[in-house]
């Protein structure tokens, strides 16, 4: 597979940002972020915490497991547990996200996906390390959708002062066994991610693949970079203009991969209408000739994401939904 990602320094100037995210979101909706200023010993503890927690006996792993999060959709979950298009991945994971008290009004009043999240007793490295990095991720986050804003001639703070106000952050870390030899199965299948914006850490094992133009490529890691890609709800909100890209994992290093994707999404509670000026034209970079985007949602946010997330885990489906 030739071909490779751009590479853009969120630490540049913002139309330099600005130019580098239109370009990479035209084309294949993925890109590596240097310039991001989370350090490299933050990623080393949540890295080695996790290895920690994934080498304990499945019986304890399982002492957190998601169907004792509730509503909150936290917590472990075993090899296979988690569907892409209906078929199990070869992964195993645990979620995160933003820690609410049990008075927030949002827990009393049952929302799905709030909540606080589930530790493990025997890795209390991870409840330390977590919550540090959800800070900082989200801060990247942040400066990124400034770039995209940007990018489509918004003002740098059209999704800071509104739909990212508040936003829904969720967390996950995967753990890939080595593939079988001759397994045909996938890590994860091919898919695409259903919120605004995933920011990405993976170890030194690759196992990335995103669909280009041009086909199939790998996205290796790379040293002190992100893997930046944006989701189906940002390829709705600009109407195609930008591309929201299938990707997969496949495992085939032989050892133990780690990945860390980190999902920034809009305020559960908000209505995501489609965006102004240049956001309204078709992918063909021309508007249609009524003015409407035909495949813009309606509806909150969160009416989206749990349509979304119910088909993951059908088994708690019916709990949380």
């Amino acid at each position: 597979m030739s071909g490779s990602l751009p590479i853009i320094d969120l630490s540049a100037d913002r139309a330099a940002v600005a130019a580098g995210v239109r370009a990479a979101c035209r084309d294949s909706g993925f890109f590596y972020l240097t310039g991001h200023g989370v350090p490299d010993e933050l990623l080393g503890r949540l890295d080695a915490a996790s290895r920690e927690f994934f080498a304990l006996p499945e019986t304890e792993k399982l002492e957190i497991a998601m169907s004792r999060g509730g509503r909150a959709w936290r917590g472990f979950f075993p090899v296979g547990g988690e569907l892409t298009s209906g078929r199990p991945d070869l992964k195993e994971g645990l979620y995160f996200g933003a820690e609410l008290p049990a008075d927030d009004p949002r827990v009393l009043a049952g929302l799905p996906l709030h909540g606080s999240n589930l530790y493990p007793a025997r890795v209390p490295a991870l409840a330390e390390v977590v919550p540090a990095y959800l800070a900082a991720l989200t801060g990247v986050a942040q400066e990124v959708m400034r770039g995209v804003a940007v990018s489509l001639d918004l003002p740098e703070d059209y999704f800071a002062a509104g739909y990212t106000a508040a936003p829904t952050v969720l967390f996950r870390v995967f753990h890939y066994p080595p593939s079988p030899a001759g397994d045909d199965g996938w890590g994860v299948g091919e898919h695409t991610d259903y919120g605004l914006l995933t920011l990405l850490a993976q170890d030194g094992n690759g196992g990335l693949q995103v669909r280009t133009p041009t086909g199939w490529i790998d996205a290796p890691p790379v040293p002190g970079t992100f893997v930046c890609n944006i989701g189906d709800m940002l390829d709705r909100l600009t109407g195609g203009y930008y591309r929201s890209t299938p990707h997969r994992v496949r495992n085939v290093s032989g050892n133990e991969r780690l990945s860390f994707p980190f999902f920034f999404d809009p305020d559960f509670s908000a209505q995501v209408p489609p965006l102004p000026g240049r956001a309204r034209e078709g992918a063909d970079g021309h508007p249609r000739w009524d003015g409407q985007d035909l495949r813009v949602f309606t509806g909150t946010y969160g009416d989206y994401l749990l349509g979304k997330v119910g088909k993951v885990f059908p088994e708690l489906r019916g709990e949380v939904l």
